[in-house]
């Protein structure tokens, strides 16, 4: 049993961790969660004994292997398998001994323990972990060095899964992976013999692997029985009870100190009311519950356009004259919500550039709508943005025309305060430069969206806003996706990149997961509920597509009142300018008079505008939270 008690960490002045208890039973699998610099990393690093506590112990079973994810990626000239076959350090110094030693004695007490490592099975087992990771037997015998940094992580991984540690420690190890590997690694750990402790920002990932979720608030740890989804309902009802139980004691404190108040100079009441002072000092209050910061995404309203956005026909697509997809005979209309499938490597970035207008056909015919506009997510884009710059003149350098108030109306929807508004872009989380992502490529309110992996570096909470923001947006959307928790309830269709095509896939994400199975031979099952989930998935889609169509009247309204205030305040501004020339005042007196007039008119119209448009916020805001 892993156990952590009173255990204490301070990063200078700020506590992480204050006196936390927690106890995990040897063989279960347990997701560890908290908001993102709560100090998850740093509580596997504590209990891998990388950093030393400032108070209370860890105490984990001195016979107990301990295992974690690493941030080097191996390298050199070992091919792949032998990289992971030489992460078991006494697999490798037995099989060497079994070469040389020369005792009777000490050969057979090697051949014992090769033999209860199953050392026979050793490079077969190394084979089948890589293959599920995405490496086929050609690319297992290549060098490490010829490879990626994402790729070589997933070899790094690979090594640590190999060695079966008694105690694995993952913290994101989705992050390198695409979703076919996500998948294939999710089955793996359901089977996983020993005792695992999992940080994942992936709620289908805790769903489907933990048995239990250790919960890090305020620097205390608090275990919850069950997966990801019964420990956001039973946090949710002990916070609700808590909200109840401290209205409830303010209520009775008010009671008691008017009682207080009135009489505590009274000689015939005055012993009642020390009795009541005596009673308030020692009621406990209850604490306010630390609810978690709200984060908001909002895809802006599209113009309508009539069917189809884009249709290929016969397209073929690749670089430097090779094609990596060919014949390609696709079509998008306004209301698709598709997902593409295909491990990486297989062109799914090759589509999304091309439906994107970034690449070129190389032959057949591509036509687009003439005022299509498409915004296109891509994770290489943080890496481009202006890091002294902040995001409101990021969203300004990209929108020059555009008044501050509608480049600030931009960056909250998608949750940037005033504050952060203003912040230097190199001081923001890996959250906020997504989030800022968003802002930036909706900024021209697109027809098409083209998300690719969109939810990295967001945790649950922004990964769930991100699903309702897809689910309200009016527009098509094309998503690629490690995580399945995001794919399964957003789209509608799938199409499958694979073999140099991209043919629909008829079936949902159950049925891939089996098709997935197939080819690794593994026994990857469908998540717990089977049908029921499944149905409730399919639900959940239909429930979000009728959601949709019922608020597509306010979302109209929301957005023509957002264009008739940013046409008012450009033309105000415009007036204003002309109002600060000299020139004018020396000139025709009627004119001046005019412009005058014109302004306080503008002006008067702005002011209804924005009542109207806080009125249709308003009424949005409420509909949402209605259907919520």
């Amino acid at each position: 049993m892993l156990r952590i008690e009173s255990l204490t960490y301070r990063i200078g002045a700020r506590v992480l961790l204050n006196e936390a208890d927690a106890a995990v039973d040897t063989g279960h699998r347990v997701g560890l969660v908290g908001r993102n610099g709560t100090g998850k990393t740093t509580l596997l690093r504590l209990i891998a004994g990388e950093l030393e506590t400032d108070g209370g112990r860890i105490g984990v079973p001195a016979r107990w292997r301990v295992g974690m994810t690493r941030q080097d990626a191996p390298g050199g000239d070992r091919s792949l398998l032998e990289t992971v076959l030489a992460a078991d350090e006494e697999l490798l110094r037995l099989t060497a001994e079994a070469e040389t030693a020369h005792d009777p004695h000490a050969i057979a007490e090697i051949h014992l323990r090769l033999r209860d490592k199953d050392a026979h099975t050793a490079e077969a087992r190394a084979a089948r972990i890589l293959a599920g990771l995405g490496f086929d037997h050609a690319a297992q015998q290549r060098p490490c060095s010829e490879f990626s940094g994402g790729w070589r992580m997933r070899v790094a991984l690979a090594a640590l899964l190999f060695t079966t540690p008694d105690l694995l420690l993952l913290d994101e190890p989705t992050n390198h992976l695409d979703l076919e590997a996500t998948l294939w690694l999710e089955d793996w750990l359901r089977g996983y013999p020993g005792t695992l402790l999992l940080v994942s920002h992936d709620r289908g990932l805790l769903n489907r692997v933990a048995e239990e979720i250790l919960h890090l608030e305020g620097g205390k740890l608090t275990l919850y029985r069950g997966d990801y989804d019964r420990f956001e309902n039973t946090r949710r009802e002990r916070l609700e009870a808590n909200e109840k139980l401290r209205a409830k004691q303010q209520v009775e404190r008010a009671h008691i100190q008017a009682f207080v108040d009135r009489f505590r100079y009274k000689a015939s009441k005055a012993k009642q009311a020390q009795s009541r002072i005596r009673m308030l000092a020692r009621m406990q209050p209850v604490a306010a519950a630390a609810l978690d910061e709200a984060i908001t995404f909002a895809f802006p309203e599209p113009d309508p356009l009539p069917p189809p956005l884009i249709n290929l026909d016969r397209i073929d697509a690749g670089y430097d004259g090779r094609a990596v997809l060919k014949g390609l005979s696709l079509r998008l209309d306004p209301d698709d919500r598709i997902a593409l499938l295909g491990a990486n490597g297989n062109g799914k970035s090759t589509l999304m550039k091309l439906l994107a207008g970034r690449l070129p056909p190389l032959a057949g015919g591509l036509t687009r709508s003439n005022k299509l506009r498409v915004g296109y997510f891509a994770q290489h884009q943080a890496e481009e943005l202006d890091l002294d710059a902040t995001p409101l003149l990021a969203l300004g350098r990209l929108r020059p025309r555009d008044v501050e108030t509608v480049l600030r109306a931009q960056l909250g929807r998608f949750g940037f305060s005033q504050e952060r508004a203003q912040t230097r872009i190199g001081n923001l989380s890996g959250g906020e430069k997504a989030r800022l992502l968003f802002a930036l490529m909706t900024a021209h309110r697109p027809h098409l969206l083209l998300l690719d992996e969109p939810s990295n570096h967001l945790d649950v909470s922004a990964r769930q806003m991100l699903i309702e923001a897809i689910n309200g947006f009016a527009g098509a959307v094309v998503l690629v996706s490690h995580d399945p928790h995001v794919i399964e309830l957003t789209a509608d269709r799938f199409w499958l990149v694979e073999g140099g095509s991209v043919l629909p896939f008829e079936g949902d994400m159950d049925d891939y997961r089996a098709s997935i199975a197939g080819r690794n031979g593994s026994s990857m099952n469908a998540s717990a509920g089977g049908e029921t989930e499944r149905a409730n998935r399919k639900q959940q889609r239909r429930e979000a597509a009728e959601r949709r169509e019922a608020l597509a009247p306010l979302k109209k309204r929301l957005a023509a009142m957002e264009r008739q205030v940013e046409t008012l305040e450009a033309e105000r501004a415009k007036l204003l300018a002309a109002l600060a020339d000299p020139g004018l005042y020396g000139g025709d007196g009627a004119r001046l008079a005019d412009q005058h007039r014109r302004l306080a008119q503008v002006e008067k119209d702005l002011a209804l505008a924005e009542d109207g448009w806080a009125a249709a916020q308003e009424a949005w805001d409420a509909a949402q939270t209605d259907g919520a």
